[in-house]
C-alpha cells in the first residue's frame, strides 16, 4: 500500500491528511470548506489525482459509549459518496476524542493562534490516520 488519505468530516470544514502505511505517519493538508457537509468534489478530485491514495480513511464520529449520533450517518454518507464518485477503497475509523487531542497538540505548539478551524480539522485527520495505521491489519471495509 502506498499513500493513504484521511478525512475528518464536518458540516463546515473537512480535515484532510496524507500518510504512508510503511512509516505509519501522517501529515496535514489544507482543510476543505463544506456547505452543510457538501464539499467541493472538484477539489477532492484534485487531491485524489495529486496524491493517488490506495485507500481513504474517513473518521466515524461516535458517542463515548460507542453508539451512533446524527453526525455518524452524515460521515457514512460522505464516505459512500467518496467511494461512489471516485471508486476509491474506503475504511471507516473510530474518531472519538481526536478533535480534543488535536486541539491539545496544536495549543502546546502554538497557543491559541494555532487553533484555527481548518488546522484543527486537518490535525484531527492526521490522528485518525495514525490510529488506523496502529490497528492490527484487517480487511479493508467499504462504507
Amino acid at each position: 500500500m502506498s499513500s493513504v488519505m484521511a478525512f475528518d468530516f464536518g458540516t463546515r470544514s473537512i480535515g484532510v491528511a496524507i500518510g504512508q502505511a510503511i512509516t505509519g505517519t501522517a501529515n496535514p493538508l489544507a482543510a476543505i470548506k463544506a456547505q452543510d457537509g457538501t464539499p467541493s468534489w472538484e477539489l477532492i478530485a484534485q487531491l485524489l489525482s495529486q496524491w493517488q491514495p490506495s485507500l481513504c480513511v474517513v473518521g466515524l464520529p461516535l458517542n463515548m459509549d460507542g453508539t451512533e449520533q446524527p453526525m455518524t450517518a452524515r460521515a457514512r454518507k460522505f464516505a459512500n459518496r467518496l467511494h461512489g464518485r471516485f471508486g476509491v477503497a474506503i475504511h471507516l475509523q473510530d474518531e472519538r476524542l481526536t478533535t480534543a487531542s488535536a486541539k491539545e497538540y496544536l495549543f502546546e505548539r502554538g497557543g491559541f493562534k494555532s487553533l484555527g478551524k481548518g488546522a484543527v480539522d486537518s490535525a484531527s485527520a492526521c490522528l485518525i490516520l495514525e490510529d488506523y495505521f496502529r490497528q492490527p491489519s484487517e480487511p479493508q471495509a467499504k462504507a
